[in-house]
């Protein structure tokens, strides 16, 4: 199967792979928006799969995928809930760092340095697939999120999140994270490469999934922390959608 990862995109985060778990390191701006992203992700699990977020291991039988892991910043949280979670990334740098977190943290995670899809390919299947702010650095979008459909089980949620393209979000994501505030590296991310909600949900339904739901993910400089609105997906926003059970 022809893959969708770019080799240039890959190389900016194994750079940046040892500061995963440093608050305020490069990925400061994932830490600062990770309950917010939380609050969207643990709550459209809850309302498909019927479960109770208060009970003990809400989560468990669920089969979780977090594709592009990172260092595992919503693999560990997925995991206390009780699901059985695999996290992989095609940043061959970004395994071992989680592994050694995951240890540490006394949670067991299965990572593996692999794509979409490859496991597409080897059959694995989900209940759930967490694709979050990955979709915005690959080659093929279109490619992906058919092989993310792919390995969705009958009935199962992609929630998936990025970025809109438009003058405000260049000058947040790239003027403001990038230039001002020095987040991030300089041309960690690539503006041409966004994507509007409308176009995203047009390749989610072309991949062959139905989209539910989509939200925007709104940061307040003032009070530094992130909140979800149903209104204002003008910069980051994140969506679910389903795949659709055999009739």
């Amino acid at each position: 199967m022809q893959t969708t990862i770019d080799p240039a995109e890959v190389a900016k985060f194994e750079a940046m792979a040892a500061e995963w778990w440093d608050p305020k390191g490069k990925f400061k701006p994932l830490h600062l928006m990770n309950p917010c992203r939380l609050d969207y992700i643990t709550a459209q699990i809850a309302a498909e799969y019927g479960r109770d977020l208060k009970g003990p291991l809400p989560f468990q039988g669920l089969r979780v995928l977090d594709i592009g892991c990172g260092g595992g910043l919503l693999s560990e949280p997925m995991a206390r809930l009780g699901a059985t979670v695999v996290g992989a990334d095609a940043a061959a740098r970004n395994i071992p760092v989680a592994q050694v977190h995951a240890e540490q943290m006394g949670l067991k995670i299965d990572y593996r340095f692999t794509t979409a899809e490859d496991l597409a390919a080897a059959g694995e299947r989900f209940d759930v697939v967490l694709n979050m702010e990955v979709v915005e650095h690959v080659a093929d979008p279109q490619g992906y999120l058919t092989a993310c459909q792919e390995l969705l089980k009958p009935g199962g949620i992609m929630i998936c999140s990025t970025l809109n393209r438009n003058p405000q979000s260049f000058m947040m994501a790239i003027i403001g994270a990038e230039w001002v505030m020095r987040w991030l590296p300089k041309g960690t991310h690539d503006w041409q490469k966004f994507i509007t909600p409308d176009e995203l949900y047009t390749l989610i339904t072309r991949a062959g999934l139905t989209p539910l739901d989509r939200k925007g993910m709104v940061f307040n400089p003032v009070t530094w922390s992130w909140r979800l609105s149903a209104r204002d997906l003008s910069v980051n926003y994140v969506t679910t959608s389903r795949k659709e059970p055999m009739v």
